[in-house]
């Protein structure tokens, strides 16, 4: 095993490098899928790597959606932007057969850090977000997509990252639904203040597209669990594929839809969606430590505030109209968010 993983990341490497040397030829763009793709192959050889192997293979699908964007832009007359919404809300039904009670139980037994938790994440980010369109001239419409991904609830992958890390699972699952189920009034509010000057935001159409995405498909979610979950164990099992899944069509279908943006600013947008999450992990995780949390609660809050959900982004950007556009940090932040919270769940792992 260990001598596959060396045979085919530095295969990988390799060729992505052989890509680059020749960046102006009609090959390059295979090259890099290709030696993306083997590096993604070999995280899968390596235990201590495997979370990283679904973030590159969004990558490779990335890099062959640039590529290639006419298959995934649509087939004859039926354009895939229309899955965006549908695909989203089988996430968020996702998100709702695995809620327990338990889930805001640590609410009681921590209100300090739930409270402190859910303050952080929703002023923290979107002041980050806010200040990188300041730095970066990126057009409005980018712009405005930098700030809907920083006042966007908790990841989905945030539990999954907190276990990892040796974090407070319980108040991660607390602060994650808490988030999810406030972020209907809070998101439209931070938009408005926020972005408002970049695009038109409509509060009330804004607070009813998020309920319709986020809050009716968990609700169906528990009802599902709570109703049928037990007799159908077969399509509980594969929610976190179907979910996986999901979130790459969602990526790759505004990667299409938004290649021209996307080459113009994707350097530099890809930078600003890096800074944006890595101050979101360092501010949270220094705020719960200023205000005394634990070291298990601090690195949950950094998780946190770090991991947006992306997807949910992208879902507003399409009932927008504008998912071309201030959809593109959705996509973008998505795998950025991954490699690094993957990368520091690792470290805090392993100290």
């Amino acid at each position: 095993m260990k001598n596959n993983f060396k045979l085919l990341s530095i295969s990988g490497a390799s060729i992505i490098i052989l890509g680059l040397i020749f960046s102006d030829s009609s090959w390059a763009g295979i090259l890099w899928i290709i030696g993306v793709a083997l590096i993604a192959l070999s995280t899968h050889t390596k235990e201590s790597l495997k979370g990283f192997s679904f973030t590159l293979w969004i990558v490779a699908a990335v890099v062959l959606t640039l590529q290639f964007p006419d298959p995934f832009i649509g087939y004859g007359d039926i354009k895939f932007k229309i899955l965006i919404i549908p695909l989203l809300q089988l996430l968020m039904f996702g998100m709702g057969s695995t809620m327990e009670v338990s889930d805001f139980q640590e609410v009681l037994r921590s209100p300090k850090a739930v409270a402190l938790g859910v303050f952080f994440h929703f002023s923290i980010m979107p002041l980050v977000g806010w200040s990188i369109t300041k730095i970066f001239t990126f057009p409005p419409e980018i712009s405005a997509g930098i700030i809907l991904v920083a006042c966007m609830p908790c990841g989905l992958a945030s539990n999954v990252m907190s276990y990892l890390a040796k974090a407070n699972v319980a108040l991660s699952l607390t602060l994650t639904s808490v988030a999810t189920f406030i972020a209907p009034i809070l998101t439209p509010l931070l938009m408005k203040n926020l972005a408002g000057q970049l695009i038109e935001i409509d509060l009330y159409a804004m607070i009813w597209e998020i309920s319709k995405l986020v809050l009716i498909p968990i609700v169906l979610g528990v009802i599902y669990k709570r109703v049928i979950g037990d007799k159908w164990p077969w399509f509980q099992e594969k929610l976190p594929l179907i979910s996986m899944i999901s979130i790459g069509l969602i990526i790759i279908i505004i990667t299409a839809n938004g290649r021209d943006a996307l080459l113009s600013v994707g350097p530099l947008l890809v930078l600003a969606c890096f800074i944006q999450n890595i101050m979101g992990f360092i501010l949270g995780y220094w705020g719960g430590r200023l205000t005394k949390l634990p070291e298990k609660d601090c690195r949950t809050i950094a998780i946190e505030v770090g991991l947006q959900n992306a997807g949910l982004a992208s879902g507003l950007a399409m009932a927008m109209g504008k998912v071309a556009t201030v959809g593109l940090p959705a996509a973008i932040f998505g795998p950025v968010m991954n490699i690094n919270g993957s990368s520091l769940a690792n470290y805090w792992k392993n100290k």
